[in-house]
């Protein structure tokens, strides 16, 4: 606790220097100031900006996601929470009937990472989604929040959780993992598939995902499997302190994820802070515009339950429990092998250094039971981390896969034939990606790539 509370009482202690910075900053930018289109003048409101928003604690931000379009007309979305648990609520994306049509678009499930960041982050990746998909998004509560009379929760409740989640979504439902849940989502598809659930998915996307983290290891996997685990309990765990709902509960907080994040990457964020104080001067709104949103929604961080985050350190990074074939769910052993029924797509980043290339891939080693014109791999060339969920790349060449590949599952399901598959998982090296019209059944070109 006492992490906690030196992180809380700093964050109290710099309150007036905040307070000081934005009055020092507006009196600078004041009409009536008869300096304030002066270069010093505006160096020192750019500074104090700068000052502000790097000092800062970030609440969890708003989705925002208020319309889309769909063939071409502009479509209200209305967010609409239809299941709630202690630690996550399940959230719909609905775009209404009485204006779009009936639509019998694809149900799909996009399991938010539970890292350190709000589910919010992937607010790029369901606007997406909801152009031409009937999207749920799981928003996990932040750990301080939730009274420890709520209980513990852990890898199992994760997996849990996902099975649930599926099961009230019906039949025909797609599941999509973002990073670190692509392990509890594929182990909650194998648990479904041992017990022949008739509500199993019907297509599981992984998108830069830890499913074998011994293949091309970052640092963050050297950093996991560098420490013992009684380590990472003694020197990140802490407990919530008084004035949260959470109060005593024990959490991975937020502060200490992200200043590990920041540290990975520190040059690179400190030019993007000099670059914004450039063109604060400059007065460059639509650059500092881009820079607000960007940080506002990176810097935004949940405390995670400290159970769920040594279980999955120690599970997922330390003895590699699932490509092992030892991750054990409620005492029973989780067989990958038992998935028959679920097609599988993997994605992964060229430049990603948070889950290296192969390592999301090593699903298909695991699944060895589906089809092989059901399971697909693509790399995203030129895109890290970040890039394999949002961005331009994942708007133009990453949802159209996955689009096409969920279209074709459904395709198939419904008529049970045979019918071509966009893209064949593969292992030989330097062969063609193929893109596939799923209502011809016909390639159409490789301009995707």
């Amino acid at each position: 606790m006492q992490q906690y509370l030196a992180y809380a009482l700093a964050n109290m202690m710099i309150q007036p220097m905040r307070i000081a910075a934005k009055i020092v900053k507006q009196q600078a930018e004041m009409p009536f100031n008869p300096f304030a289109k002066t270069p010093m003048m505006r160096q020192l409101a750019a500074a104090c900006e700068v000052f502000e928003g790097v000092t800062r604690r970030y609440g969890k931000p708003d989705w925002g996601i208020t319309s889309t379009r769909i063939h071409g007309l502009e479509v209200p979305v209305r967010e609409e929470t239809v299941l709630s648990k202690p630690f996550c609520n399940l959230v719909h994306f609905d775009r209404p009937e009485e204006i779009v049509g009936k639509r019998y678009d694809p149900k799909v499930l996009i399991v938010a990472p539970m890292s350190g960041h709000y589910a919010t982050l992937l607010r790029g990746t369901v606007a997406e989604m909801i152009k031409e998909h009937n999207v749920y998004v799981t928003d996990w509560v932040d750990a301080r929040d939730v009274p420890v009379l709520a209980g513990k929760f852990d890898l199992d409740d994760f997996i849990d959780y996902v099975i649930e989640f599926v099961r009230f979504l019906g039949p025909n439902t797609h599941v999509m993992a973002v990073c670190q849940p692509s392990v509890p989502v594929l182990a909650a598809a194998a648990v479904m598939a041992k017990m022949d659930d008739p509500l199993q998915p019907s297509s599981l996307t992984l998108m830069g995902g830890p499913i074998d983290t011994r293949r091309n290891p970052t640092v963050v996997n050297n950093l996991a499997e560098k420490k013992p685990i009684s380590w990472f309990e003694r020197n990140v765990i802490s407990h919530v302190p008084f004035g949260n709902s959470g109060f005593m509960r024990k959490v991975y907080p937020g502060f200490v994820q992200l200043t590990g994040f920041m540290t990975m990457n520190l040059e690179r964020h400190q030019k993007a802070h000099t670059k914004l104080f450039d063109n604060l001067v400059k007065g460059d709104c639509d650059s500092v515009q881009q820079h607000k949103e960007f940080y506002e929604e990176y810097l935004a961080v949940m405390d995670l339950p400290a159970e769920f985050y040594l279980q999955t350190v120690e599970t997922v990074f330390q003895s590699h429990a699932l490509p092992m074939g030892t991750l054990m769910h409620r005492g029973e052993k989780v067989d990958c092998g038992a998935i028959r029924k679920t097609a599988i797509i993997t994605i992964e980043g060229e430049k990603d250094d948070i889950c290296g290339l192969g390592q999301t891939e090593a699903a298909h080693d695991l699944c060895v039971n589906v089809p092989a014109d059901e399971r697909y791999h693509y790399v995203q060339p030129g895109v890290g981390h970040y890039g394999v969920f949002n961005g331009t790349r994942f708007r133009t060449e990453i949802a159209p896969r996955i689009r096409e590949m969920i279209r074709t599952v459904q395709f198939k399901r419904r008529t049970q034939s045979s019918a071509p598959i966009p893209k064949p998982y593969h292992k030989l090296k330097g062969e063609q990606d193929t893109q596939w019209n799923w209502q011809t059944r016909q390639p159409v070109s490789d301009a995707i790539n």
